[in-house]
């Protein structure tokens, strides 16, 4: 799949009709000591929210959750956990990203205005951090040096905090849908078959406003 058709898939996002049960800026208020967590040791996190996503089924495992070029290259089949620590170690960028669309083509979720902007922020500013390191090594602007020094340490932080947040939206989202509709994880959500996680290679995700814990009509 070339680069224009990956894109059309992902507009196919723009018209999702759910949305996430705590966006970024609430995510904190949320969940508290997830978030913590999440901040503290992002790797093992995404692995296990991963495996969440993916109903504890790491059969469906792909790397980065088939989203990425190397999906279904590195022999995931054989060793899907061993694999997913590597992606999670190696990518964890990728990893926390996969998941993310992962659990809005099963679910259906867009993502806000306010949510995007601050991922986008978030990555602006890592590379603008990028380009001033790079004209630092170039031109040997002491000046230059420190101010790339500067906004790397603002983008490390700006990239934990927020990835830490959207690891909690996403361990909320996955407690809310494998759980009952008022919350909790009392009741666990039915395994839905190989043709149903939805991928690029489908326009239109097949759970749309599908009742949680009722399978879909075959």
């Amino acid at each position: 799949m070339n680069i224009a058709e990956r894109g059309e898939k992902m507009a196919v996002r723009k018209g999702y009709m759910n949305e996430w049960q705590t966006s970024l800026l609430d995510a904190v208020k949320a969940d508290c000591a997830f978030c913590m967590l999440a901040a503290c040791c992002s790797q093992c996190v995404s692995f296990d929210l991963r495996k969440r996503a993916l109903h504890n089924e790491m059969s469906r495992y792909e790397c980065c959750a088939g989203y990425m070029p190397c999906s279904g290259k590195c022999q995931e089949d054989k060793c899907p956990e061993f694999c997913l620590c590597l992606e999670v170690m190696l990518c964890l960028g990728n990893s926390v990203a996969s998941t993310r669309f992962l659990l809005q083509d099963e679910y259906n979720i867009q993502t806000t205005e306010c949510d995007n902007c601050l991922i986008s922020f978030m990555i602006i500013l890592g590379q603008i951090a990028c380009i001033c390191r790079l004209l630092a090594s170039l031109t040997g602007d002491d000046e230059l040096e420190d101010l790339a020094e500067l906004l790397t340490c603002i983008s490390d932080m700006v990239y934990c905090t927020v990835c830490a947040c959207m690891q909690t939206q996403h361990k909320v989202e996955i407690d809310y849908r494998h759980g009952m509709p008022g919350g909790g994880a009392s009741a666990m959500m039915m395994v839905p078959e190989t043709q149903q996680m939805s991928r690029f290679d489908q326009p239109v995700p097949p759970n749309i406003r599908q009742p949680i814990g009722v399978p879909p009509a075959q």
